[in-house]
């Protein structure tokens, strides 16, 4: 088992396998993502190796993440491949779910097991506005198409934001009054590229929380394996609502997750200085595992998010949130 300094254990690695993107969201990359020399990102040879190493280290639960992950044609095999490594029970994808319509029975196919969408506003023109496409019909197609799949769980991410879509809160509560979905709203974070537009739109999370606890909505028990989400439901909801919270004083407490990017970097925060470089060890399996477990008592005891420092971070594409 992946144990760090202060006793929190790693079951759940988030692999990031392109930090390209087709969207423009406002957050994160305003201008379109913009590519600095002829990155390399990781193959399929060595995503299987990434996964089966930290597999054999304790980790059961894999998401592949981006950018934005279906823009790798070879995404039903990356799928299939993490899937079919020994000791990975759960294989899930974070994706704006822009080609999602198309390729959905694809990820199927090849073994999803989870499914978390990106939609940001339940409004056409908003959702135009904060991602720069007009997608949100198909989205939401291929969303109704995927409840009547074999995938286990589907969640819809949306981030909150002041000036955006904090007067839809209502609205996304009644999305779900009758879906098994559930909605996870996300603080805004700070990060290098972002510091106004954070300043100018970040909502605590506490604040609507309160809210629906007055309201009956109670909290759900955490799974070990599960996110950052403080989740909660109530009996006349048919969907759940999250929210994650990274600016909440237990937020790190809880932490059970790593991050790999698409680059082969381990990262041991959304938020830290570096990157600590896992292919030179891909093709000694023994030497990878121990350089894992060396690198993971380097973990910090929390971010440093509260004194707006986001670390190497620019934008959340880099690493997947």
């Amino acid at each position: 088992m992946l144990q760090d300094n202060y006793g929190r254990q790693f079951r759940y690695l988030r692999l990031s396998v392109t930090e390209a993107c087709n969207y423009r969201c406002n957050y994160c990359l305003p201008d379109g993502y913009q590519q600095e020399g002829r990155p390399s990102f990781l193959s399929l040879t060595e995503i299987r190796k990434i996964a089966s190493a930290f597999a054999q280290a304790g980790i059961d639960k894999i998401r592949i993440t981006g950018g934005e992950p279906s823009i790798r044609k070879d995404l039903p095999q990356i799928i299939e491949a993490v899937k079919a490594t020994p000791g990975i029970k759960t294989v899930a994808l974070t994706t704006n779910g822009h080609r999602m319509e198309k390729y959905l029975d694809d990820w199927v196919a090849a073994g999803l097991d989870r499914l978390n969408v990106s939609i940001d506003s339940f409004d056409p023109r908003m959702f135009n506005s904060i991602t720069g496409h007009d997608a949100l019909e198909s989205i939401l197609r291929a969303l109704d198409k995927a409840c009547a799949t074999s995938i286990g769980t589907i969640k819809v991410n949306t981030v909150l934001m002041r000036q955006y879509n904090l007067r839809e809160f209502e609205d996304f509560l009644s999305w779900i009054k009758d879906r098994p979905i559930t909605l996870r709203m996300i603080e805004l974070m700070e990060t290098g590229d972002n510091k106004q537009f954070f300043h100018d739109n970040h909502v605590a999370a506490n604040e609507l929380e309160s809210s629906l606890i007055s309201r009956g909505w109670q909290r759900q028990i955490r799974a070990k394996s599960a996110g950052p989400a403080k989740e909660y439901f109530h009996p006349d909801f048919d969907g759940r609502i999250g929210f994650i919270a990274p600016y909440s004083k237990d937020f790190c407490s809880s932490c059970n997750r790593l991050r790999v990017s698409s680059l082969g970097k381990l990262h041991l925060c959304l938020f830290g200085e570096e990157g600590y470089e896992l292919r030179p060890y891909l093709d000694d399996p023994e030497k990878l595992i121990h350089y894992i477990h060396q690198v993971l008592g380097l973990k910090l005891p929390t971010h440093y998010l509260q004194e707006h420092q986001s670390g190497a971070t620019k934008h959340l594409a880099m690493l997947g949130g």
